[in-house]
């Protein structure tokens, strides 16, 4: 989630005094290095994974392997705050339908080395991407490289845009699906500024020291042709629906947009009836592996 700790006025307050004295994008970091539960806690099986990012920091993740004959790998880039302990639920459940999961952590969170910043968080998705298509270190064993498609959830859905836009590996991946993305940081900024009086006068002088180098509105046209999926709660009062709406008419076909009545932030898959779309969307981009088609069908 975006900006998610801590609560009330206080939340506000540290808002706007870390944008005017840490400057730019740390307001957006807010990690947490302990674990509250592993994969086991959930009934999960799982292995750890290790790896480095091209500046050389070391990274942790976890391996979910699916249950019975793998569809597909998802690489899932969890949000702002925490760590992947808290976001596992996000993805606990496509194992058993059938797909296998590879969840790290950006540098700074959880027990990945490090302290967290746009590039460095860049260099991260980029090292996992490497990873698990092959190219950065052996492809982890039960992953088909053929069949790897991105999630994204809040920041880490802006992020894989940014990120995959740039990455000479974006031709491989099969599908890239965001919840909760917001298009841009500086508009963000403004809008989380605009919602209370201590700091409505400073939403524009203060989002201009946001560091919006890395628009996603302006990347997300060059993921095409890989296929796009963008989920919406049209009741989320962190990202407006507009994001996602805006995102998608940025974007090149082939893309899809759900929005999804009354969810909150990234809690449209709590909907079993979403998870069940969301399955049958990876299930159908990552089988055109096999087809040898030149574009998979997109569902909607």
């Amino acid at each position: 989630m975006v900006f998610l700790r801590p609560p009330g006025i206080a939340r506000w307050a540290l808002l706007a005094l870390s944008l005017v004295v840490g400057g730019c994008t740390g307001v957006f970091f807010q990690p947490m290095r302990a674990h509250v539960q592993s994969p086991d806690d959930l009934g999960l099986v799982w292995r750890d994974v290790w790896f480095r990012t091209e500046d050389g920091i070391l990274l942790h993740g976890w391996f979910l392997p699916a249950q019975g004959q793998s569809r597909g790998t998802v690489l899932f880039l969890h949000g702002n705050a925490q760590n992947i302990s808290t976001h596992i639920g996000a993805v606990a459940w496509l194992p058993a339908s059938g797909f296998s999961v590879f969840l790290f952590d950006y540098r700074g969170y959880g027990w990945s080395d490090g302290a967290p910043d746009l590039d460095g968080l860049h260099r991260d998705v980029d090292a996992a991407l490497g990873t698990v298509l092959g190219h950065d270190a052996a492809t982890p064993e039960g992953v088909d490289p053929q069949k790897v498609a991105v999630f994204g959830q809040s920041l880490g859905g802006s992020i894989a845009i940014t990120a995959l836009a740039r990455s000479p590996w974006r031709g491989e991946v099969r599908g890239l699906i965001v919840e909760g993305a917001f298009a841009d940081y500086r508009r963000i900024a403004r809008e989380v500024l605009s919602r209370t009086w201590l700091t409505w006068p400073l939403q524009w002088p203060l989002s201009l020291l946001v560091d919006d180098r890395r628009s996603p509105e302006e990347e997300i046209a060059k993921i095409a042709p890989v296929p796009l999926l963008i989920i919406q709660g049209e009741a989320d009062a962190i990202v407006a629906p507009a994001h996602a709406q805006d995102l998608w008419a940025a974007a090149g076909p082939p893309k899809a947009l759900w929005l999804i009545p009354d969810a909150g932030h990234v809690g449209a898959l709590a909907d079993p009836n979403v998870r069940r779309r969301f399955a049958d969307w990876l299930r159908l981009n990552l089988r055109y592996a096999d087809s040898g088609a030149s574009r998979p069908p997109i569902p909607e």
